[in-house]
């Protein structure tokens, strides 16, 4: 049991930690409440009426996403293999061609869809 105990000691102290937050936050905290602050809508603007079955999203909201996605991904990836470069040999150098080649297909697919143009 005693190998426990500092981590014991470590997720009690993270309890009083957080419940003494937001019990110091409640009692010195502001309280200056009106009808839009308690709306759900929690950032003090009005919300813009919804249309009728929800409204489109544009396309490059979707396309922006998915670049931070496969850029992500390929950071991901090609970061512990440049690490590892010397020790991997023609296996990882191969599987690192062929995940960026597999890689670049989406990108071209956003390229040609206009993802990359900024208006």
């Amino acid at each position: 049991m005693e190998l426990y105990a500092p981590m014991i000691g470590l997720i009690v102290v993270a309890a009083v930690f957080a419940v003494g937050s937001v019990f110091a936050s409640s009692m010195l905290g502001p309280k200056r409440f009106n009808r839009v602050r308690l709306d759900s809508y929690e950032c003090g603007i009005e919300p813009t009426p919804q249309p009728v079955g929800g409204g489109r999203i544009p396309i490059k909201y979707y396309l922006t996403a998915m670049t931070f996605i496969i850029f992500d991904i390929e950071i991901i990836f090609l970061y512990p293999w440049a690490v590892r470069f010397d020790h991997l040999g023609l296996f990882g150098f191969v599987a690192m061609v062929t995940f960026l080649f597999l890689i670049t297909v989406p990108f071209i697919y956003e390229w040609r869809r206009g993802g990359l143009e900024w208006d």
